[in-house]
């Protein structure tokens, strides 16, 4: 990601709202194990790592934006919860060496990381994975169609090596059409 992507995400999360946590994540706990490790990759200001870490995780959180990982960083201090960031490039250095126990990608759309999802996750391991889909459009300019999977798509990059446990695709109470996955590696 070239400087001036850095630059866009500081000066989005510099001005974005707090927000809470991702209601997909939510729908999904109880799917979630009591301890392991968790990455959120390009989670922004962790509003979904916070809550990870709120339920015992050792959650990593993985962001371009420094800005975005100081607000996470201050927010876990303020609440005492353990927070490990790390301030990374996925898309030129790829996701932080797992093995995981859950992977959290929402809104961050990197085609060619979906064959090597399993070989981040730890046997068993779990990845939560949301992105707008081209449908979107129909009632948002935003994200632009680069960042959009196409109808249907997310279905055919889940490689074999995960398990699906749900892949659904509407428009979410929020009023973002979303494909959303959640799997398991065999």
């Amino acid at each position: 990601m070239a400087d001036a992507d850095r630059d866009r995400w500081n000066a989005a999360w510099r001005e974005a709202p707090a927000r809470g946590v991702s209601a997909f994540l939510e729908e999904n706990a109880a799917l979630l194990p009591s301890r392991g490790r968790v990455l959120d990759l390009a989670g922004g200001p962790g509003h979904d790592a916070l809550w990870l870490a709120a339920k015992g995780l050792d959650v990593t959180l993985a962001d371009v934006s420094d800005v975005a990982l100081a607000r996470a960083r201050a927010e876990a201090d303020a609440r005492g919860l353990p927070l490990t960031t790390a301030l990374r490039d996925v898309e030129r250095l790829g996701p932080p060496p797992g093995p995981w126990d859950v992977v959290v990608c929402f809104f961050y759309l990197q085609r060619d990381l979906f064959p090597r999802w399993p070989s981040l996750l730890a046997q068993g391991g779990l990845l939560l994975f949301a992105q707008p889909t081209r449908t979107n459009l129909e009632r948002h300019p935003k994200p632009g169609s680069r960042f959009l999977l196409e109808p249907g798509e997310l279905a055919t990059l889940v490689p074999a090596e995960l398990e699906v446990l749900s892949l659904t695709e509407g428009w979410t109470p929020r009023d973002v059409h979303e494909a959303r996955l959640v799997a398991r590696r065999r």
